[in-house]
């Protein structure tokens, strides 16, 4: 598993400098100073806003971002009154929040290592987490609910989005060569082990990240087992052009939950 965590970990330093991918683009300095002002909007998925009583007293707050990092929400949670701290596994991501906030004058916190290993924090060490899609590069995701739950103060708040299980019922690298939509894999979707040789072999040749799906089961079902109390649920949509599977369901889904 450290060998797909190191891949992961080269592919998103290389998007995030690429500046290609939508979650490696900080936000503007507007959108920070905004912020400040106390007018602000983040996202757990690709189009929805969160609604703001998921963040409670954002004042204040100790807040993880938790595989959160871009220059996107970090600073404009941080501009909006709340003690960051960004923890990424990309470096380059990491970068980005700290450049973005820097130069808004705003003070946060940087950790860089695997969602899956919180141990650095001490028990209640934090608010609320902060959590977008992002588990779909772990293989199991019951740890990383189980390391936010621990790191939650009691009555904290996660905030968390992951991909629709069903999305990974079909053959993506196909769709982007004008393939037809079908479904090819079984789920939960493991890339290393599904992906036939030549996608697997391009994928690693690419720099590309490796996914995992995870059923609902473990991304509802393991919040509730790990102690949370589920008090919010949205589903969102990404675009057209970002995938043919836009026209015919929700793409991402986004709970919060309650310690």
């Amino acid at each position: 598993m450290q060998r797909i965590v190191r891949h992961n970990q080269k592919a998103w330093d290389i998007e995030s400098q690429s500046g290609e991918s939508p979650w490696c683009v900080p936000v503007a300095p507007a959108i920070v100073e905004a912020a400040k002002r106390g007018d602000w909007e983040v996202f757990l998925t690709p189009q929805r806003p969160v609604p703001r009583d998921w963040f409670g007293d954002i004042e204040g707050a100790r807040v993880l971002c938790l595989a959160s990092g871009g220059g996107q929400q970090v600073p404009v949670l941080a501009a909006a009154g709340a003690r960051v701290t960004s923890f990424d596994l990309s470096a380059a991501q990491l970068d980005k929040d700290r450049v973005t906030s820097e130069r808004a004058g705003l003070a946060i916190e940087l950790e860089q290592g695997d969602m899956r290993d919180l141990s650095r924090f001490a028990d209640g060490s934090f608010d609320l987490v902060f959590h977008p899609v992002s588990n779909v590069f772990v293989p199991d995701v019951t740890v990383v609910w189980r390391e936010c739950h621990r790191v939650l103060a009691n009555d904290g708040r996660l905030l968390a989005a992951f991909m629709n299980p069903d999305f990974y019922l079909f053959d993506h690298d196909a769709l982007e060569q004008g393939g037809a939509l079908e479904v090819r894999y079984r789920l939960p979707f493991v890339a290393e082990r599904d992906l036939p040789p030549p996608l697997h072999d391009r994928r690693v040749d690419r720099n590309e990240a490796f996914e995992f799906g995870h059923s609902l089961d473990t991304q509802i079902g393991g919040q509730i087992r790990a102690g949370f109390s589920i008090e919010g649920f949205y589903e969102d949509r990404w675009t057209d052009a970002a995938t043919p599977l836009n026209a015919y369901m929700p793409t991402t889904f986004a709970t919060l939950a309650r310690r």
